[in-house]
This record gives C-alpha cells, sequence and structure tokens, in this order.
C-alpha cells in the first residue's frame, strides 16, 4: 500500500525567514570552515540560528526552537568573549 503525504508549508513571513536564516548558517559554517575571520562566523550564525529559533516559536515546534535558542545563545557568549579580550 502506497501512500502519499501532502508537504505542508506555511507560505508565510516564516518560509522567508526560514531561508534567509539557513543562507546566513551556511554563510557562518562555511566561513568557519575556511578560516574567514571570527566576527563574521559569529554575526551570520547569530542571525541564522535567531531567524531559526523564530521560527521554531511560530511553529510551535519545541526541537526546533530548543536547538536554535541554546545555540545562539552559545554563540553570543563566545562572540562576547572575543570583544571583551
Amino acid at each position: 500500500m502506497t501512500e502519499v503525504f501532502k508537504k505542508i508549508t506555511p507560505n508565510d513571513i516564516t518560509w522567508w525567514v526560514k531561508w534567509i536564516s539557513t543562507a546566513f548558517l551556511l554563510m557562518g559554517i562555511i566561513s568557519r570552515s575556511a578560516g574567514g575571520p571570527q566576527m563574521f562566523d559569529f554575526c551570520t550564525t547569530i542571525i541564522g540560528g535567531t531567524g531559526w529559533a523564530w521560527v521554531g516559536y511560530k511553529w510551535h515546534d519545541r526541537s526546533i526552537l530548543l536547538l536554535n535558542g541554546v545555540v545562539t545563545g552559545i554563540l553570543i557568549a563566545g562572540l562576547l568573549r572575543i570583544i571583551l579580550q
């Protein structure tokens, strides 16, 4: 028996935020892997993580919210450590 699942993607602001946030996360990860500037890495990944945490909140998806909220908090702490050195 074959079941057909209909993909349900909200067609609202969360669609844009998730893709823009994904682009920011990828830029930060690529920068980190290539040995790019730490400030760029931290700032882009914080923006991406914050965006995804917001999407998790809007979608009532606790796993997305928890993961990205905690990761963003850790990244902010790391950024502050660099700034205050």
